[in-house]
């Protein structure tokens, strides 16, 4: 659909043109005022245009504002020495990259170059960017299939959440430990990408047992298979820890980051890996960005991670999530729309019934809330900076909506 002249498209369609951010508001064009429970989907973790990181973008601004790919400007030596530090030790170098899509398919790229493999494991109706490689991760077939043939190699593995297998977490981790020895014990898998043990691309907010990223991290290393995690949905304090693989105390072979990254103040993703790994692939792999890590973006992202860390904000997170899971379970039980309320930190979950979800989503934003256009499943990602007054506000007048709906 085109709309002022940009192409949106189906899974996002054009809803109003912003006319103002702030904190957890949005304004339309007509100066409607709206909850936000997107977060840009999970961009803006620290608040829309939060004026700390703006001031920085700005006093940047008027020192260097772009650095071409064979020199260092001293805003990304700052950076990368500031967000390895904030992971494990093991992970000590950094590729530059413009955000999530570019930053996955560098990640495939390394694990390709490093191990001699080919093949890839992704995970079924997973989303990890929108390049012909991170799509070939896990495509929905209805989505691909007018610019199929994609990459070959590519190996889809059934998701282990109960939603999606219909028996319990332990079960279902049980059932995809042993499909994982089957295909890893060929010897021929490069990598496996998944994020950390929850999908929150499609709107799926799917949720494995714990345990998932320890059973993988133990079958990777025993074959000889890179693990990659995918931290752009669930980084940055979004699901209760400042990375979601510190759940488990997991070390990846490959993480990658993006969205919340530089809190949507700049263009920005990363893949941060072990001195090994990038010592061996720099060049095999072809890791150059044109716009990878501008200086202005790097002094959005300083400042970004300076204030999760300093604020705790994870801390925020988990309570405050906590805290919407057990109202949204209280004030929907019953309802025969809703057939399940899941989440992990602030990224939560209401499944529903009857195609519902899109009627949710415009009468919610009549009602004074706004939510992401994800499907049958409503992905609720709200700033975690959210005052918990406005936070039971929306979870309120989303709670009225759905019951409202007769369908």
């Amino acid at each position: 659909m085109a709309k002022n002249h940009i192409i949106y498209n189906g899974y996002s369609p054009w809803m109003f043109n912003l006319k103002k951010a702030e904190g957890s508001y949005l304004w339309t064009q007509d100066d409607q005022k709206l909850i936000d429970f997107s977060s840009g989907w999970n961009v803006t973790n620290l608040g829309w245009n939060n004026s700390e990181i703006a001031e920085a973008v700005v006093a940047q601004a008027k020192t260097n504002v772009y650095a071409p790919m064979w020199t260092a400007d001293a805003a990304q030596n700052t950076y990368a020495a500031q967000l390895t530090a904030a992971l494990p030790k093991e992970l000590d170098v950094v590729a530059r990259a413009t955000g999530g899509t570019e930053a996955n398919e560098m990640a495939l790229k390394m694990a390709r170059a490093y191990t001699g493999r080919s093949k890839i494991i992704g995970f079924k109706d997973s989303y990890h960017g929108q390049s012909f490689g991170d799509l070939s991760l896990g495509y929905l077939p209805s989505y691909v299939e007018d610019i199929a043939p994609l990459v070959p190699d590519f190996i889809q593995l059934d998701y282990p959440s109960p939603d999606r297998t219909g028996t319990s977490a332990a079960e279902s981790l049980d059932i995809f430990t042993t499909q994982l020895e089957d295909v890893l014990k060929k010897g021929d898998v490069a990598a496996i990408l998944t994020e950390a043990g929850i999908i929150t691309g499609w709107g799926s907010v799917s949720i494995t047992a714990p345990g998932f990223l320890t059973v993988i991290r133990k079958m990777s290393e025993k074959y000889g298979t890179l693990l990659i995690v995918d931290e752009v949905g669930t980084g940055f304090s979004r699901c209760g820890s400042l990375f979601a693989i510190q759940t488990e105390a997991v070390t990846p072979d490959i993480i990658t980051l993006a969205k919340g990254i530089a809190n949507g103040a700049g263009v920005i993703g990363a893949v941060v890996t072990t001195s090994n790994i990038g010592d061996a692939t720099y060049d095999k792999a072809k890791l150059t960005s044109t716009f990878g890590w501008t200086p202005l973006a790097c002094a959005a992202a300083q400042k970004t991670l300076e204030i999760h860390i300093r604020d705790k904000m994870w801390e925020k997170a988990k309570a405050d999530g906590d805290y919407a899971l057990a109202t949204l379970r209280q004030l929907l039980a019953g309802n025969p729309l809703v057939t399940d309320i899941r989440g992990k930190g602030m990224e939560l979950g209401i499944a529903l019934t009857n195609n519902a979800g899109s009627q949710v989503v415009e009468n919610a934003r009549k009602n004074g809330l706004h939510l992401a256009e994800t499907g049958d499943t409503l992905q609720l990602m709200p700033p975690l900076t959210i005052e918990r007054n406005v936070l039971a506000e929306g979870i309120d007048i989303l709670a009225t909506t759905i019951a409202a709906i007769r369908i």
